[in-house]
C-alpha cells in the first residue's frame, strides 16, 4: 500500500530523473484496441496492438506505463515471438526484446490482458480515480493507463478503439463511432485519423440531454437534466469565446459525460469532456468549464514534446480562464484574477519550469508550477508584445502546430516572429531559471526649465534578471508612464514630466511575477492551505505564522490559524484567533461573516446559547452571503450547532 506524500515533495529523485532521460526512445504511431467491459462484474479484458517506431538504434528494451490492476497474459511482436515483460516500478513495465530493434523500423506489439476495477485498486495518482465501473456504468480515462502508454501526456497517436459492452449501455469516446451487435453484446467502434491522446471512454445509460445554443451543440449524459441544460449554456459561451481567441477548434460540438465520485472535477479528451459529480455540482462552475473547453486546443490539438514543456498547455488552459473573466468583467476582474494566479505560482519558486517532469502528476505543486506559473508567464509575455499581437500568436501557434508536439522554443519563436525582436532573455528568466524579484524603488524629483525630472534607481536581488517594467508617475496634471528596462541588481532611470510628481509607482498593475510584503503574506497563507488540504496541520501552522510575522493584521492569516484550532477542538485558542480576525484588516471581506458564524459555533459547543445567537445575528447583519453564509447563520439561529467527531 502506498502512503500519502507530504508537500512539497518532488517525487522523482535526481537519479531516477536521469534514469528516465536515458530510457530507450520510441514513437507510438497507432493503436488497435479490442476491449470488453462487464460493469456488473467490474472486469475488463483487452487485446491491444501497438505500432511503434524506435527513435534510438539497437533498442533491446522499452518502458511503458501500464495500470497495476491489469494482469498481462502475454506480449508478442510481429512474427508472433514472445516479448519479455516485467514490472519495474508502480505503473511501469519494461519490455525486453530477443533481438534489438532497428532505428526507424516500425514494430507492432500485441498485448493481451485482463483485470478488475472494484475500487480497491491503486490509482496512478494517489487519491484520484481515473478508472471505475459499477452496474450503472464505467469510465476509463487516459491517465488510468488502462492500455500501455508511452511518454504520458506527450506522445500522440491515432487509434481504432472497439468497446464491447452489454446492450443496455452506450459507449462515449473520441472519434467517428459505429455500432454493431454480437451475441447479446454491443460493439462500439471509434476511429481517429489525426494523432492525439485518445483512449478515454465511458459506458452510459439513458438518453442524453442536448442543447443547441449560439451554434454550439452539447450532448450531455448527466444524472441531473437541470444541470445539463445549465452547463450546456456555459459550454456554448466558452466555446464561442475561445474560438474567437484561439481560432478554429478541433471540434465545435462536444459530448459531456458524468464520471464517478473521486474522479478529477474535469478531464478533457478530444471531442469529449468528462465531469465528476463534484465538477457538475449544483451551480455551474465557469472556471472549470472554460479550462476544460480550452483543453480542446491546449492538450487536444497540441501537446508538449516532453513533461518538461507541459507548462505550455497547462499555462494556456489556466490563462484562458483569466482572459474569459477579463472579457466578462473587464480589466479590474483580470487584475484580481492574476493576483491570485501569481500568489499560487510563487508557492513553488523551485525548480525551474523547464524541469516540470520532476513534479508528481496532479499534485498541488504540479498545478502551482505548470498551470499558475505557466499562466503568469503568458500574462507577462502579453504585457511585452501587446494584447493584439499576443492574440495573433495564439491563433497562429494553434494553427501551425495542429496535431503536433510543441516545445518552449516553439513558443519563443512564435512570440518573436510577431514581436519583431529577441525574447530569449524572457524565456531564460521565467522558464529556465527559478526565483522571482522583489523591487525596491528610490527616486529624487528635480525642477527643470520645462517642468520636472525624476531620477531614480530600481534594485532587486537576481543578478541575471532582465525585464521591461512599467513606471507610472502621478503628477498634479496627467499621469506619465514609461517602461524601465530592469537589468541586473541595479537599474537607473530618468523621466521628464510637465506636472509636479506626486508619487512614483513601479509595476503598478502587478504585471511582473514578483514579491512584496502583501504578496509574501498571501503566498505563506496559500502554502499553509496546501498543507492543510493533506491534513499536515503542524506545517500549515508554521506557514500561517510566517504570514503573521510579515503582517500581524492579516485577518486571513488569523482565520486560517483559528480553523486549525477549531478542527482540533481547542476552542479557546480558536476563539482568540477569530477575535484577531475582527481586529485585523478584514481582507478578504468574507472573513468577517464567517468569523461571526464560527464564534457562534464555539459558543454553542460550550453551552453559551445566548452569545451564540448574538454572533449568528451579527453575521446576518453583514449581508455577506459568500459560500452561503446567510443560510448557514440563519440555520443556527433556529437550532444550536452540535459538534461532530469528538473522538480525536
Amino acid at each position: 500500500m502506498r502512503t500519502m506524500r507530504f508537500l512539497p515533495i518532488l517525487l522523482l529523485s535526481a537519479a531516477l530523473f536521469a534514469q528516465q532521460e536515458r530510457r530507450g526512445r520510441v514513437d507510438v504511431e497507432h493503436y488497435d484496441i479490442d476491449v470488453t467491459v462487464q460493469p456488473s462484474a467490474q472486469t475488463m479484458s483487452a487485446k491491444v496492438k501497438m505500432r511503434l517506431v524506435p527513435l534510438d538504434d539497437r533498442l533491446s528494451s522499452v518502458q511503458v506505463d501500464f495500470n497495476d490492476a491489469l494482469r498481462v497474459a502475454n506480449v508478442t511482436e510481429d512474427a508472433g515471438n514472445a516479448v519479455g515483460f516485467s514490472r519495474t516500478a508502480d505503473f511501469n513495465y519494461r519490455l525486453q526484446f530477443s533481438q534489438p530493434l532497428v532505428k526507424g523500423k516500425p514494430v507492432t506489439l500485441t498485448f493481451e490482458y485482463d483485470g478488475r476495477f472494484d475500487g480497491r485498486e491503486e490509482s496512478p495518482v494517489y487519491g484520484i480515480k481515473f478508472a471505475a465501473m459499477d452496474a450503472n456504468g464505467a469510465s476509463f480515462l487516459y491517465p488510468a493507463r488502462w492500455f500501455p502508454v508511452n511518454e504520458y501526456t506527450c506522445d500522440r497517436y491515432t487509434m481504432n478503439l472497439n468497446v464491447k459492452a452489454p446492450s443496455e449501455f452506450r459507449v462515449v469516446s473520441s472519434g467517428v463511432d459505429l455500432k454493431s451487435e454480437a451475441g447479446g453484446q454491443t460493439i462500439y467502434s471509434f476511429k481517429t485519423t489525426q494523432p492525439a491522446l485518445y483512449g478515454s471512454f465511458s459506458l452510459v445509460k439513458g438518453r442524453p440531454v442536448q442543447t443547441n445554443i449560439e451554434g454550439v451543440t452539447s450532448t450531455m449524459f448527466f444524472s441531473s437534466a437541470a444541470m445539463a441544460n445549465e452547463i450546456g449554456g456555459a459550454v456554448s459561451k466558452a466555446m464561442n469565446f475561445l474560438s474567437d481567441l484561439n481560432g478554429k477548434p478541433p471540434a465545435v460540438n462536444l459530448m459531456l459525460v458524468e464520471t464517478f465520485k473521486g474522479f478529477p472535477n474535469g478531464y478533457s479528451a478530444p471531442g469529449v469532456l468528462f465531469l465528476s459529480p463534484n465538477g457538475i455540482g449544483t451551480e455551474v462552475n465557469p472556471r472549470l468549464i472554460v479550462n476544460q473547453v480550452s483543453r480542446q486546443w491546449w492538450g487536444g490539438l497540441i501537446s508538449p514534446t516532453s513533461r518538461n514543456h507541459i507548462w505550455i498547455v497547462n499555462g494556456l488552459a489556466r490563462y484562458s480562464e483569466s482572459l474569459y473573466f477579463e472579457s466578462t468583467g473587464g480589466p479590474s476582474a483580470v487584475e484580481t484574477e492574476m493576483r491570485d494566479v501569481y500568489v499560487e505560482a510563487l508557492t513553488q519558486p523551485e525548480p525551474p519550469l523547464i524541469q516540470a517532469s520532476r513534479y508528481e502528476d496532479y499534485s498541488p505543486e504540479y498545478w502551482a508550477a505548470t498551470a499558475a506559473k505557466g499562466s503568469a508567464v503568458f500574462n507577462m509575455l502579453r504585457g511585452i508584445i501587446g494584447k493584439e499581437k499576443f492574440e495573433q500568436m495564439l491563433k497562429s501557434f494553434a494553427k501551425a502546430n495542429a496535431y503536433k508536439q510543441v516545445s518552449t522554443n516553439d513558443v519563443r519563436k512564435a512570440a518573436e516572429q510577431l514581436y519583431g525582436g529577441d525574447l530569449g532573455y524572457f524565456f531564460i528568466q521565467w522558464i529556465e531559471s527559478s526565483g522571482a524579484p522583489e523591487f525596491k524603488l528610490t527616486y529624487t524629483v528635480f525642477r527643470t526649465a520645462k517642468g520636472f525630472r525624476v531620477l531614480g534607481k530600481v534594485t532587486q536581488d537576481l543578478d541575471t534578471f532582465r525585464m521591461p517594467v512599467k513606471l507610472k508617475i502621478e503628477t498634479e496634471g496627467n499621469p506619465e508612464e514609461k517602461v524601465v528596462e530592469v537589468v541586473g541588481t541595479s537599474s537607473e532611470f530618468s523621466v521628464e514630466t510637465f506636472g509636479k510628481p506626486v508619487s512614483v509607482k513601479l509595476d503598478p498593475d502587478m504585471q511582473v511575477l514578483r514579491y512584496d510584503d502583501k504578496i509574501r503574506v498571501s503566498v505563506a497563507i496559500r502554502k499553509g492551505e496546501q498543507f492543510a488540504e493533506v491534513s499536515d496541520f503542524e506545517v500549515a501552522l508554521k506557514e500561517y505564522q510566517k504570514a503573521l510575522e510579515v503582517n500581524r493584521n492579516s485577518s486571513l492569516g488569523h482565520y486560517r490559524v483559528a480553523e486549525i484550532f477549531f478542527l482540533r477542538n481547542n476552542y479557546q485558542a480558536a476563539a482568540n484567533e477569530f477575535r484577531e480576525v475582527l481586529n485585523g484588516d478584514l481582507e478578504p471581506k468574507w472573513t468577517e461573516v464567517w468569523t461571526h458564524i464560527n464564534l457562534g459555533k464555539i459558543f454553542d459547543i460550550t453551552g453559551q446559547r445566548e452569545r451564540a445567537v448574538s454572533e449568528y445575528n451579527q453575521a446576518i447583519r453583514t449581508k455577506d452571503n459568500t459560500q452561503g453564509a446567510m443560510e448557514e447563520a440563519a440555520k443556527y439561529v433556529k437550532e444550536p450547532y452540535k459538534r461532530q467527531n469528538t473522538d480525536r
